[in-house]
């Protein structure tokens, strides 16, 4: 593991907190900040300057972190994850890149169950606490051409009460882990489980253990949703379950099937 020398890095607590927990195990390198704009256009701007598989670029606080659709995700100083994982996709990857945000959300509920949470997915992208949003994911692709170079695996996860936006700031109900967990929990210990989860759980990206049980977390599974898709239609309708490239099986009151693809969707139950 190789720690990177920039401006502007943290060198206070959290930085050797984040470097001790990590010793031996991140097999790319590392970027630790005291504040950051947003750690995607880093690990972005990293990937394409040649950042090794795996390397991670993580901050104690964002001003500007970015989530789906140009939101903004609120990171507050010792509150919150706020991490974006260089991933360089090999051959059989590149055909499933669809995958990734279930990667990094499947993780992330693997990891949560190892201290005794559990959560489901909010297709496509966030994961759920008890009903209510706890953390999300934003992937995004570095082009060679036409071929993917490399893949930033952006998560932010509200870990403590203080990561938990005010309400009027909200579209969908927010919680934090601790919240749920009824203890308080180490950002450091959980960065690293979520990491362990995402090294075992790329191995099985393109099987069907990983689509399976990816199905099995969702929330709202065989409940009826609204999907709105870019703003523009709405589908009400049950979810089924996940087509093999992730995209959401809605079955409509019709009894059709139709398939949602990633891109700018909105879920939400049906009241």
């Amino acid at each position: 593991m190789a720690l990177t020398s920039i401006p502007g890095a943290s060198s206070n607590n959290f930085s050797q907190e984040v470097q001790a927990a990590l010793q031996g195990f991140l097999p790319g390198g590392l970027r630790v900040f005291t504040s950051i704009g947003s750690t995607n256009d880093e690990a972005l701007a990293w990937a394409s300057t040649g950042a090794p598989d795996f390397s991670l670029v993580i901050a104690d606080e964002q001003t500007h972190g970015r989530g789906r659709m140009g939101r903004s995700w609120f990171t507050p100083p010792g509150a919150a994850l706020a991490f974006s994982l260089i991933l360089r996709p090999t051959p059989v990857e590149r055909e499933r890149i669809g995958l990734f945000a279930g990667l990094g959300a499947l993780s992330l509920v693997d990891a949560l169950q190892t201290f005794g949470v559990a959560a489901q997915i909010k297709w496509p992208n966030d994961v759920l606490l008890a009903g209510k949003k706890a953390a999300g994911i934003l992937v995004e692709t570095v082009w060679m051409g036409m071929e993917a170079d490399s893949v930033v695996l952006g998560m932010g996860v509200n870990v403590t009460p203080q990561a938990v936006p005010p309400p009027e700031g909200l579209n969908y109900p927010a919680t934090c882990v601790q919240a749920e967990a009824g203890k308080p929990l180490s950002r450091i210990l959980l960065l690293r489980a979520i990491l362990q989860a995402i090294l075992r759980r790329r191995t099985m990206l393109t099987s069907p253990t990983f689509l399976h049980d990816w199905e099995s977390a969702l929330a709202f599974r065989n409940e009826i949703v609204r999907v709105w898709v870019s703003n523009e239609e709405v589908f009400e309708g049950k979810v089924l379950g996940l087509e093999s490239d992730g995209s959401l099986r809605l079955e409509l009151p019709e009894r059709t099937v139709t398939i949602i693809r990633f891109g700018e969707v909105h879920l939400r139950p049906a009241l």
